[in-house]
């Protein structure tokens, strides 16, 4: 075998398979891979596992029945990553052992080698080994590239393919025999399953091409026409195609023809092939005749559940692959997968009505897209569904104080979708990013975490001139909360914070629509109100003291990085950062000025100051913060919730 054939490939950030700490020496990773599209020495991601047996070992049913639902099909374990005790070897023969036996459980599959990774904590190494299924040898691989341009390596030659599916499962329990639902549920859920292989079924495949001018492409393929007695790790089965006919159709004449998504634009780029399936009954029917019932009665009085299924399945694939194979063998084994994730919950709570929902996330970090099922019936804001959401960010390595796999994080897919995501981002977004530097020599740069949208003077046509700055603050503070996901309440307008100041007993009801400015505390009261965030108030008793704060606002940047509103005199401003030399002093503040007056030019916007760095004292001499007057600083804290 080649050189370049015995190296691991890649292609996650090194620092997602580092343990955070010392403390988890026991930790257990898994290691995903394509081994179907892609090589099989190749790491796209990490899942943490979250399932232990009292021996220490993992358990691996139940890490199956998550992952199953978690991992698009395409996808697959192909290694772990073990964190222990005892030789490198050792721990190496562990992973894979746990990794093999993994895979049996989710895919049923054995055919190929898996990885076996270790950790060492005074190199700071990860060493990737790997056996054949049956030997006990262990061989160390000497070559591991981690890739640059990861994104690319995946997307340019893979893509998505999505099937949305709703249907009612009727399901009849004797009614002195309801110890039997779960049963009896089952074989029902198996039957639907079992239809998806029909011959009768037909599957409608359209391309989606939503940024192309050309008439995206859709054939109608027919259970007979596929072929689900192929093993699904064999890329040669499906190499002989000759596309002669449709159903050898490669997955690229379907693609989009726009670039790759990645997690920065995915949510609004995500596009994929669509699957829609069909039931044409009718089709091997050469007689014609009247329609004909059939009386079945029923032995002894039943009870009549009808279970609503609502499925959504996302897949890889890449584009040279049949699209025939890839309904046959990813396709509807992922909609039996989901079919039964979902047959589990139900039958838990027999008594209690579900909204299970699949939603589709690609958080930051990770390189391809992943799969919640959530249950709805009482909101995101149940404790059980903040639960699972903490659960999935425990096993993705997210952080815990930010919302990543909520609702409104999912993918957007269509063109309707789309554009509606793009509307709702009409104003500039993050400004800053296009200034030039704040010229202090060896200062440390603290800026928020997060983007933001700037809202001005005259913004949308309402003429707030010299009264609405720090109400023009607060709707740049409140963006950054939209846009980070902690909610999902519009941007209010300068009458809805009015209102909420009346409705708290702050203001007298004279006051909505009136002309009267707001300062720091105001701006807490809001933020309180609508947003259930908190806030600490700086308090500084002169303009030329500000830059002693530096420090205190660097830790806030760092440990919250939110935006904050700075109210002095009669002028309110946002801060977005903060560059700061401990040694000498020098500091500047990242500005983003609400007196802006003039249309959404950021070229304009940035030459012209209303963003920039500014420095306390200008190389003028000049005060940018006025010596005789008090400052409030407003610091909202985030939110600590997933």
């Amino acid at each position: 075998m080649e050189a370049t054939e015995r190296c691991v490939r890649v292609l996650c950030p090194k620092r997602k398979l580092l343990p955070r700490s010392k403390d988890e020496s026991t930790v257990l990773q898994w290691l995903i891979g394509s081994p179907l599209f892609l090589p099989p020495l190749t790491v796209i991601s990490s899942f943490r596992c979250l399932h232990f047996l009292d021996n220490g070992d993992p358990d691996l049913q139940k890490e199956a029945d998550d992952i199953r639902t978690l991992l698009l099909r395409g996808f697959d374990i192909v290694g772990a990553l073990y964190l222990g005790t005892g030789a490198w070897e050792e721990k190496a023969g562990k992973a894979v052992e746990f990794s093999w036996q993994l895979r049996k459980y989710i895919s049923k599959e054995e055919t190929y080698n898996m990885l076996g990774a270790t950790f060492d904590f005074n190199s700071g190494d990860i060493l990737f080994a790997s056996k054949i299924a049956k030997s006990k040898k262990i061989e160390a691989f000497s070559c591991v590239i981690y890739e640059d341009t990861a994104d690319e390596y995946l997307w340019e030659k893979g893509c998505l393919l999505r099937c949305e599916m709703a249907f009612k499962l009727p399901v009849y329990v004797p009614v002195d025999k309801t110890s039997d639902f779960k049963e009896v549920f089952s074989l029902s859920t198996i039957a639907a399953a079992t239809k998806l292989k029909d011959t009768h079924v037909a599957y409608l495949v359209e391309g989606t091409n939503v940024y192309s001018k050309e008439e995206p492409h859709s054939i109608v393929l027919h259970g007979a026409d596929l072929d689900f007695s192929a093993s699904a790790c064999d890329r040669k089965a499906f190499n002989n195609v000759t596309e002669s006919n449709e159903k050898d159709l490669a997955c690229s004449v379907f693609c989009s023809k726009s670039k790759f998504i990645s997690s920065s634009s995915s949510k609004e780029n995500a596009d994929a092939i669509q699957i829609t399936v069909l039931s044409n009954k009718s089709r091997s029917n050469s007689e014609s005749g009247a329609p004909r019932t059939q009386y079945l009665p029923a032995s002894d009085p039943a009870r009549f559940f009808i279970v609503n299924f609502k499925l959504d399945v996302l897949c890889y694939a890449s584009k040279d692959f049949p699209v025939a194979a890839a309904i046959s063998r990813l396709v509807v084994p992922g909609l039996t997968d989901q079919i039964v994730s979902m047959e589990k919950v139900f039958v838990q709570k027999l008594s209690s009505e579900h909204q299970l929902c699949p939603y589709h996330f690609l958080p930051p970090g990770l390189l391809h897209p992943v799969t919640a099922i959530y249950d709805l019936k009482y909101g995101e804001a149940e404790v059980a569904q903040a639960e699972i959401r903490k659960t999935l960010h425990e096993r993705l390595g997210l952080p815990l104080d930010r919302p990543l796999l909520r609702v409104a994080n999912s993918l957007a897919f269509g063109v309707k979708d789309i554009t509606e995501t793009k509307l709702k981002s009409k104003l500039l977004i993050d400004v800053h990013t296009e200034i030039p530097s704040s010229g202090v020599s060896g200062g440390n740069l603290s800026l928020i975490d997060g983007s933001y949208e700037y809202y001005h003077y005259l913004l949308d046509g309402f003429d707030d001139s010299g009264w609405g700055c720090a109400y023009r603050s607060l709707q740049t503070i409140i963006s950054w909360f939209r846009l980070q996901y902690y909610t999902s309440i519009g941007v209010p307008s300068h009458r809805e914070i009015q209102q909420a100041l009346v409705e708290i007993g702050d203001k007298e009801p004279a006051f909505v629509g009136s002309r009267e400015w707001i300062g720091a505390i105001e701006l807490s009261f809001v933020l309180d109100k609508l947003l259930g965030v908190s806030c600490k108030i700086m308090n500084v008793r002169s303009g030329s003291e500000l830059p002693e704060k530096c420090r205190e606002l660097a830790m806030h940047f760092a440990t919250q990085g939110t935006p904050i509103m700075i109210g002095g005199g009669v002028l309110a401003y946002t801060l977005l950062g903060v560059d700061y030399n401990e040694t000498s002093g020098d500091c500047a503040f990242l500005i983003l000025d609400p007196h802006y007056t003039g249309g959404d030019d950021l070229k304009k916007i940035v030459n012209g100051g209303w963003c920039g760095w500014k420095k306390a004292v200008d190389s003028k001499g000049r005060n940018f913060f006025l010596k005789d007057k008090f400052y409030n600083l407003l610091l909202p804290q985030r939110p600590n919730m997933v």
